[in-house]
C-alpha cells in the first residue's frame, strides 16, 4: 500500500467516525423528546393527541428542511451547515427546558394587559413552535454528512460503509434514552417519603385527576423533563465545535485524489451551471426510483418512529412496563436491533445482492411486519424476557431500509446529487409523521393500542410491497 491509499484510508475512517459522532449529537437533541414525554403529560397533561401534534410538525418541517439544506450541502461546505445546525440545535433544546417559565411570563404580560389566558394553552404553543424550529434545524444534518461521505467512499463500498455509518442513528437515540431515561427521569423527581404537604400540593394541582398512581407519577417525573433538553444541548454545543474543526468535506481539501472522477457542483460558468442543473433534473427528479424510494420510505419511517418516538409511552402503557424497563427495551431495540441489522444487511447487500440495496429492503419489510405481528401478540403484563426479542427484532429488520434506501438514493443519483436525493428521501421520511405523530397519538387515545399495533403493521406491508415494485432497478446510475 503506498503512502497516498494509506493517508486517504485513514482520512476515510476519520471521517466516518467524526461524523457518525456528530449525527448522533443530532439525535441527542431530538429524541431527548421521546424520553420526556411521561414527564409531560404527568406534570402538565398534555395529551397523547398534542404530543402526537409536535411530533407530526416537527417531522414534517424536518423533511422539508432535509430537502431544502440538500440542496445546500451540495453547493457549498457541508461541513458548515452541519455545525450550524448542531449548535441551533443546542439553543432551542435549551428554550425548550425553560419553556414553563416563558410560558408563565407570557402569562404574566397578559394579565397585566388585562388578558386572561390559560397557562397549558401557552405551554403548549410555546413548545410546540420551539419545537417545529428544532425540526428544522435539524434538518441540516443528515443531507451535509451524506454529501461528505459520498466524496469519500467509493459507490461499490458505499452500502457496507454507510451502514456503519448509519449506526450513529442508534448510537445517539440509545445513549440519550440511558441518559434521560435511566439517569435523569427516575432520580430526579420529588422524594415521597414522609412528606405529607408535597402530597397534598400535587393532590391539590392534580384536582379530580389526584388518585394515588397520578401523585406518584407527578411525582416521579416533577421537573426531570427539563435536564433531558438541557443536558444533552450540552453535549451538542461541544459536538458543534468538533464537526467545524475535525471534518473535511472531501479528499482534495487535505491534497487526496477524489474517489470518483467528476465535476464540481458548485461551478462558476454558465454553461456548467445549467448542465449540473439539467443533471440533477434527470437523476433526481425525473428519476421514477428517487421517487419510488421516496414513497418506500414513508411507510418504513411510520414504523421505525412509531417504536421510536412513541417507545417509552407505548411499552408502558400497552405492555405494562415500568419507565426503566421501557427505556432498557428501547436501548436494546437500537443498540442491538438497530446497529446489528445495519451492518448485517449493508454487508449482506455488498457481498451477495450486488449492491442492488432496494432488493435488500424488501426482504428486511416482509421481516419487519412479521415481527410487529409477534410484538402485538404479548399480552400485557407479560414478563420483559418475553418482550425483549420480537421489539428487537423490529430495529433489527427496519432499521436495514432505514440506512440502505438513503444509500440507494445516493448511489441513483451519483456523488454529484445525492445530497438531493436524499432531501427527496426526507421529505417523504418525515411526512410520515402524520400518520406516526397526530395520527398515531389520536389512534391510540380513541381506538386503543391495538389500533395503532394494526397502523403499524399495515405500514410495514406496504413499504414491501412498494420495493417489489423496484426490483429489477439497476444498482447505480453511474453508468446512464
Amino acid at each position: 500500500m503506498n503512502s497516498t491509499n494509506r493517508s486517504f484510508n485513514n482520512w476515510q475512517l476519520r471521517t466516518i467516525i467524526f461524523t457518525m459522532v456528530g449525527y448522533a449529537l443530532f439525535y441527542f437533541v431530538r429524541k431527548n423528546f421521546s424520553i420526556a414525554m411521561p414527564g409531560l403529560t404527568a406534570e402538565f397533561g398534555v395529551s397523547k393527541v398534542s404530543l402526537g401534534l409536535f411530533l407530526t410538525l416537527h417531522g414534517i418541517i424536518y423533511g422539508l428542511s432535509r430537502f431544502v439544506n440538500g440542496i445546500v450541502a451540495d453547493r457549498g461546505s457541508a461541513k458548515v451547515v452541519a455545525s450550524i445546525g448542531l449548535l441551533l440545535c443546542a439553543v432551542v433544546n435549551i428554550i425548550f427546558g425553560v419553556s414553563d417559565f416563558v410560558a408563565n411570563w407570557v402569562v404574566a404580560l397578559a394579565a397585566k394587559m388585562g388578558t386572561t389566558v390559560a397557562f397549558s394553552s401557552v405551554l403548549v404553543y410555546c413548545m410546540g413552535i420551539v419545537w417545529v424550529i428544532n425540526g428544522y434545524l435539524q434538518g441540516m444534518g443528515v443531507p451535509s454528512f451524506t454529501k461528505i461521505l459520498t466524496q469519500w467512499i467509493h459507490p461499490d463500498q458505499l452500502a457496507t460503509k454507510m451502514s456503519v455509518w448509519n449506526m450513529s442513528h442508534s448510537i445517539g437515540a440509545g445513549l440519550v434514552f440511558g441518559l434521560c431515561g435511566w439517569v435523569i427521569m427516575p432520580h430526579l423527581g420529588l422524594d415521597m417519603s414522609g412528606n405529607a404537604d408535597v402530597v397534598a400540593t400535587i393532590t391539590a394541582n392534580l384536582g379530580d385527576k389526584a388518585d394515588a398512581a397520578a401523585v406518584m407519577n407527578f411525582a416521579q417525573h416533577f421537573g426531570a423533563w427539563r435536564l433531558c433538553f438541557l443536558v444533552p444541548a450540552a453535549f451538542a454545543l461541544l459536538g458543534a465545535l468538533g464537526i467545524i474543526t475535525l471534518i473535511k468535506n472531501d479528499p482534495t481539501e487535505v491534497g487526496l485524489p477524489e474517489v470518483m472522477e467528476r465535476k464540481k457542483s458548485d461551478v462558476k460558468s454558465e454553461s456548467e451551471k445549467a448542465e449540473y442543473n439539467e443533471f440533477v433534473r434527470r437523476k433526481v427528479f425525473r428519476n421514477r426510483f428517487i421517487w419510488t424510494l421516496g414513497f418506500a420510505n414513508f411507510f418504513i419511517y411510520v414504523v421505525r418512529f412509531a417504536a421510536l418516538d412513541w417507545g417509552p409511552t407505548l411499552l408502558t402503557e400497552s405492555k405494562g412496563l415500568t419507565l426503566a424497563m421501557a427505556t432498557t427495551l428501547c436501548i436494546v431495540f437500537e443498540f442491538i436491533g438497530g446497529n446489528v441489522g445495519m451492518v448485517f444487511w449493508g454487508w449482506l447487500t455488498d457481498r451477495f445482492l450486488d449492491n442492488k440495496a432496494h432488493r435488500t429492503c424488501l426482504f428486511c419489510m416482509l421481516g419487519t411486519a412479521v415481527s410487529v405481528g409477534l410484538f402485538w401478540l404479548i399480552p400485557n403484563g407479560a414478563a420483559w424476557w418475553i418482550q425483549i426479542l420480537p421489539f428487537t427484532l423490529i430495529g433489527f429488520f427496519v432499521y436495514g431500509p432505514q440506512a440502505l434506501l438513503g444509500i440507494s438514493a445516493a448511489n441513483q443519483a451519483t456523488n454529484r446529487a445525492a445530497a438531493t436525493a436524499n432531501g427527496i428521501l426526507g421529505i417523504f421520511g418525515y411526512a410520515s409523521t402524520l400518520i406516526s405523530g397526530v395520527g398515531f397519538g389520536y389512534v391510540a387515545q380513541h381506538y386503543g393500542w391495538n389500533g395503532a399495533y394494526l397502523t403499524i403493521l399495515i405500514m410495514a406491508l406496504l413499504g414491501m410491497v412498494t420495493m417489489l415494485t423496484m426490483w429489477n432497478a439497476p444498482a447505480n446510475g453511474y453508468e446512464d
